[in-house]
């Protein structure tokens, strides 16, 4: 019954890199002592020490030189492995080398994200946005409700027809509703209107305390019968409670608005699954389907 909107993949995983943090950053020149070679190949004490950051919190509270040895010996192994890949040739392999094109695609998008993303999601921000759309505003009036989920309409309609003569309408429920929710009498608990699937939600707010739905109300999981028990305005939510949401909802609009940005500042050229250039009639998008009759 509840619902969610479709997120973009691409904007999702960019959304993912904001919150992940920055890469680290490079340090000064001379601070990053070797700290061993493969082959003439340097590991230096900022690889360790980004190894280190990479554990588990149960990991990196070992002993430092204890969690030292075992990581330079693993850092050590990976250059060996790397090195032994290059001598190899494999570094040459068409299908390697689309690997390591991606890997430094994905470097350089997240470093972007950061970069132009990451600034425009402070705490102050954040903050911001809660006092502009929640803080010191009415709260949203909720309803508290049963239904009784069937699979056709004729059924809905006796099931209505049953209550008007004094049916009681959880027992209804447990008796004869497909819904999972049946076994507790149908209850659906304290909702709000954005919370359930639109046609459900008009018919539910309609509704006054105690009031059954008089006709049958349809949506993509069947036919259902609608009893709301209680209305309440409930209180506006906390800053606590709303400040992850916010800032996933900030970064989810930079992200978009940086995509928009890179897509108008380069020229894009679109083909067919085949590689063939699409004719004047080719269109992205499906015909839409007939209109029922």
């Amino acid at each position: 019954m509840r619902h969610f909107a479709r997120i973009v993949p691409f904007a999702a995983l960019a959304a993912l890199w904001c919150l992940a943090g920055p890469a680290a950053a490079a340090p000064p020149p001379g601070t990053d002592p070797v700290v061993a070679r493969v082959d003439g190949s340097e590991i230096h004490q900022s690889d360790v020490e980004e190894a280190m950051q990479s554990l588990p919190a149960e990991y990196r509270s070992m002993p430092q030189q204890a969690l030292y040895t075992a990581l330079i010996d693993q850092l050590i192994d990976r250059k060996a492995v790397s090195v032994m890949a290059r001598k190899e040739g494999l570094d040459k392999d068409p299908a390697v080398q689309r690997q390591m094109a991606r890997a430094q695609e994905e470097a350089l998008q997240s470093a972007l994200f950061h970069r132009d993303v990451g600034p425009l999601v402070t705490d102050q921000a954040v903050r911001a946005r809660y006092d502009r759309d929640f803080a010191g505003k009415p709260g949203e009036t909720e309803v508290h409700a049963r239904h009784i989920l069937v699979g056709s309409e004729a059924d809905a309609t006796a099931i209505i027809a049953e209550l008007k003569k004094g049916g009681d309408f959880a027992a209804i429920a447990k008796a004869r509703s497909s819904d999972p929710g049946a076994a507790q009498g149908g209850d659906l608990g304290w909702f709000k209107k954005g919370d359930m699937l639109p046609e459900f939600s008009e018919a539910a707010f309609a509704l006054k305390p105690g009031e059954v739905s008089d006709k049958p109300v349809h949506t993509s999981y069947g036919w259902h019968v609608i009893q709301v028990q209680e209305r309440r305005t409930a209180p506006p939510p906390s800053y606590e409670q709303m400040r992850e949401e916010l800032r996933n909802q900030m970064i989810q609009e930079g992200v978009q608005k940086l995509l928009a940005s890179a897509r108008a500042a380069t020229k894009v050229e679109k083909f067919n699954i085949d590689g063939s250039t699409p004719r004047p009639t080719d269109s992205a998008e499906p015909p839409p389907a007939p209109a029922a009759k």
